[in-house]
């Protein structure tokens, strides 16, 4: 079957992906505002109240600020694992809570066409995941999502080795972190194990997804203050040299398709 993944924004201010096929249309985080989520899910061509689910990664702000007002008008269940459920839910209006579905940090969910199974990351949250997704029919297709990690652990690759098509975090460079405007200890903790994945550390996984089957990359989450898309992707592309992978940058403002 065949099937769409937009990126709508991508980036320290707000995360959001837009995932199609068929009559199934599920959203992957929802950041920003609802107002900023459903102008992009217009210019996508699909109504907000089109909608089959959303599906988070984590609690942070930067992938949830949109939800609360964006369901009191377009209500649609929203999966995450329980810890960063019970963080949403602690500071969401009732109408949030009573749609959140709550799962262990292992679960696989089908909707429509589409069949999601989490992850774990290593990210500084009370909990945060990436997706394997499938889109389901005679011949499957596998589609990888992962955008908040601090470093490629094992069940991320497990999770992501396979995948035609893969979107994958690739946050910072190195030289403009260390020498950039950010305070030490943020700095610090985005470097961290439990932070966000460099764009060398993004280039080197990427070499190895290459060898697995991966045809189509998209960088995700690239900062605006501690890196530029000519860097990430030139640091990608040199890594892929000789290969036949297509890679992108995903944008903080404009849609950008896998």
């Amino acid at each position: 079957m065949d099937y769409s993944l937009k990126i709508l924004y991508s980036g320290s201010t707000g995360n959001a992906a837009l995932l199609t096929a068929g009559d199934t249309a599920i959203l992957i985080d929802a950041g920003r505002s609802a107002r900023a989520l459903c102008h992009a899910l217009d210019c996508a061509g699909v109504s907000p109240d089109a909608l089959s689910a959303i599906f988070i990664t984590h609690e942070h702000q930067d992938h949830t600020a949109a939800l609360d007002v964006f369901l009191k008008h377009h209500p649609v269940p929203v999966h995450a694992v329980s810890a960063s459920a019970d963080r949403i839910a602690g500071r969401a209006g009732e109408h949030l809570r009573a749609l959140l579905v709550a799962h262990p940090p292992l679960f696989t969910e089908t909707v429509g066409n589409v069949t999601l199974s989490s992850f774990p990351t290593s990210h500084d949250s009370a909990s945060s995941v990436g997706f394997r997704i499938t889109i389901n029919g005679k011949q499957p297709r596998t589609v990888g999502y992962a955008t908040d990690l601090g470093i490629v652990t094992p069940t991320v690759e497990q999770g992501l080795m396979g995948c035609e098509a893969v979107v994958l975090e690739c946050n910072h460079d190195e030289e403009m972190l260390k020498t950039g405007p950010y305070p030490y200890d943020l700095k610090r903790r985005i470097a961290s194990r439990r932070g966000h994945l460099s764009n060398t550390d993004c280039a080197a996984f990427s070499i190895r997804l290459a060898a697995n089957g991966m045809k189509r990359l998209l960088l995700a989450h690239l900062s605006e203050i501690n890196n530029l898309p000519e860097l990430a992707l030139g640091e990608v592309r040199a890594a892929l040299a000789g290969t036949c992978v297509h890679i992108a940058a995903a944008s903080p403002t404009e849609i950008i398709e896998l």
